[in-house]
């Protein structure tokens, strides 16, 4: 079992940039295959990035973030982090984080946090 807690939301303007965090606890980072979504009202939930576990780490990002969004991982801290840089209005949702796996090119994730809400402001 996994349980994730995010942290780091909050209301922004556009263009400004905000990280979240996503802190573990029942097995470390590094073992697992981590990812950040997000759901706006009315929408689908969106699968953004992906880290795969600490061993030839594979990155996942959508083109919908591609070049604004990073993903890292701190495994000291058993946490990690998605540095969101040039937000737009079109950026508000509310954030999970996911633990899992990546086998065979697909990415798996049965443990999910609460979420946390970012809101921007145009």
């Amino acid at each position: 079992q996994v349980q994730l807690v995010e942290s780091g939301g909050g209301l922004v303007q556009a263009g400004d940039s905000l990280r979240l965090s996503c802190t573990a606890s029942g097995r470390p980072v590094s073992t697992n295959a981590m990812g950040w979504y997000r759901q706006a009202p009315g929408k689908e939930r969106e699968f953004l990035a992906g880290i795969s576990r600490s061993v030839d780490i594979i990155y996942y990002y959508a083109d919908s973030v591609k070049g604004r969004f990073t993903v890292s991982r701190d495994n000291a801290k058993n946490t990690v982090y998605l540095e969101m840089n040039s937000l737009k209005p079109e950026d508000t949702a509310l954030y999970y984080c996911a633990a899992g796996t990546f086998y065979r090119n697909k990415w798996n994730f049965p443990y999910w946090g609460q979420g946390t809400q970012v809101t921007v402001s145009s």
